[in-house]
C-alpha cells in the first residue's frame, strides 16, 4: 500500500550503512517515523535536512509495522544550516515536535503553524521579526496536547518576549519533556543563550 503527503523533515538518524531513519510531519498523519533507502547518500543528505518542506511516498510492506518513505524536495531551507541564530531555531521546533507528538494522530493546525514558523525564521531579517511566532507556536503545541493556554498578546519589547520565552519554557519541560526527552531542552537553552545575546 502507498500513500503520498507533503512533509516537513523533524529528524534523520543513520541506519545501516546507507540508510536512515526519518521522523516527518504531515498534515493528515501527523508524525509518522520511516525507513529511506540511501538516505546517507550524498543526493539524499541535502534532503533530509530539518525543516526542510518535501513531497513524502510512503509504502507499507507486509508484516513491517515501519513503513519505506521515498522523498523528493519541495522547498529547501539548508542554507540557513551555516547561520547559527536561524540554524538553532529550526533545530529547536523540530526537535521539539518529533519529541511532543505521538505517533499518527493527525494536527493539521501544527503543521501549518511549524511551516509558516520555518518560513519566517528564513525568510525575516533579524530574530524580532520571528520570536512572536515561536512564542505562538510553542503554545499551540502544548494547547493541542491538552496543556491549555492561548497565545499571549505580543509581547511590545524584547524584554517581554524573552520573559514569554523563559515561562514557556518551564511548561514544555515540565508537560511535554519530562523523562528521557529532557535532553531535547538542551537545543532550546542553546536558541534562548543565542537570543540573548540579541538583548
Amino acid at each position: 500500500m502507498s500513500q503520498r503527503a507533503a512533509a516537513i523533515v523533524l529528524a534523520s538518524r543513520q541506519q545501516g550503512e546507507t540508510g536512515a531513519m526519518v521522523r516527518l510531519l504531515t498534515r493528515e498523519q501527523g508524525l509518522v517515523a520511516a525507513y529511506v533507502a540511501g538516505g546517507r547518500g550524498r543526493q539524499m543528505r541535502a534532503v533530509m535536512v530539518p525543516g526542510n518542506r518535501v513531497a513524502a511516498e510512503f509504502t507499507t510492506r507486509p508484516g513491517s509495522q515501519l513503513p519505506f518513505a521515498r522523498l523528493e524536495l519541495e522547498h529547501s531551507r539548508a542554507a540557513l544550516i551555516t547561520e547559527p541564530l536561524p540554524a538553532s531555531a529550526i533545530q529547536w521546533a523540530c526537535a521539539l515536535t518529533a519529541a511532543a507528538l505521538p505517533e499518527r494522530q493527525p494536527y493539521p493546525a501544527l503543521h501549518a503553524a511549524l511551516d509558516a514558523l520555518l518560513e519566517a525564521v528564513a525568510i525575516a531579517p533579524s530574530a524580532r521579526g520571528w520570536v512572536s511566532g515561536l512564542v505562538a507556536y510553542e503554545t499551540l503545541l502544548l494547547s493541542e496536547l491538552g496543556y491549555g493556554g492561548q497565545a499571549p498578546p505580543p509581547a511590545p519589547d524584547w524584554a517581554g518576549q524573552m520573559a514569554q520565552l523563559a515561562s514557556l519554557g518551564k511548561r514544555l519541560a515540565h508537560y511535554l519533556l519530562a523523562g528521557p526527552k529532557s535532553d531535547v531542552m538542551g537545543a532550546r537553552k542553546l536558541l534562548t543563550e543565542r537570543l540573548e545575546r540579541m538583548g
